[in-house]
């Protein structure tokens, strides 16, 4: 085992997996990692970049091209090619929010990203209930929910030992910033003002899907 540069601790016994992760969180691909990923020759996948059918972009002052995530997605969804190699090891992230709207969107927008299982629950005692029964990678929680609020949310599941790895990020468009201070005591592990964008997110759960418990 090493420690990668993120902090978090990688197979280094199974060359074939840690790369399989590396790809999976990978947002920017080259022209080879395309190809590995597609089973395809590299040749074939500049051919398919030049003339148009693979979208990126090239690197100012250089030759190398760049294919983001949502364009090799597309790209292997045009042509039929599977996605096992990106969705291997996908993180499950539970999101927790009474208003359907949110729920919906996330929901759409998380899965559309390729690299997450995402499940849902509307109040803090189902949170509570999902959390243990599912063992999500991440918990995106709405601070205000009809019956519990987060700071009583996360108590409940810092209580249980068993649910150390789950990471907590706390969501709010109604919270002072300095009651944060508070929420991070109680268990969560980050805070999110709303409105933020999903890019935003995305970021924060790789980020802390790659941050070691400390619990």
């Amino acid at each position: 085992m090493k420690i990668g540069k993120l902090g978090n601790a990688v197979d280094t016994s199974n060359p074939s997996r840690e790369r399989e992760s590396e790809l999976h969180f990978k947002e920017i691909f080259t022209t080879g990692e395309v190809a590995e990923i597609c089973k395809l020759s590299q040749q074939t996948v500049i051919r398919c970049f030049d003339s148009g059918r693979l979208k990126g972009y090239r690197v100012p002052g250089s030759r190398f091209r760049r294919i983001p995530r949502d364009a090799l997605i597309q790209f292997m969804k045009e042509h039929n090619i599977p996605l096992d190699q990106l969705e291997m090891g996908k993180t499950r992230v539970l999101v927790v929010d009474d208003d359907p709207a949110i729920v919906e969107m996330l929901v759409e927008l998380l899965e559309r990203d390729g690299r997450f299982d995402v499940e849902t629950a509307s109040t803090g005692f189902d949170a509570g209930l999902k959390t243990r029964a599912l063992r999500p990678d991440v918990l995106v929680l709405d601070y205000m929910l009809p019956d519990l609020n987060g700071n009583a949310v996360c108590r409940s599941i810092r209580a249980d030992a068993s649910l150390a790895n789950v990471k907590i990020i706390i969501v709010s468009g109604v919270v002072e910033r300095e009651h944060v201070e508070k929420l991070l005591e109680d268990g969560a592990d980050d805070f999110m003002q709303k409105p933020f964008s999903i890019d935003q997110l995305v970021s924060r759960i790789i980020a802390l899907v790659h941050t070691p418990a400390t619990r």
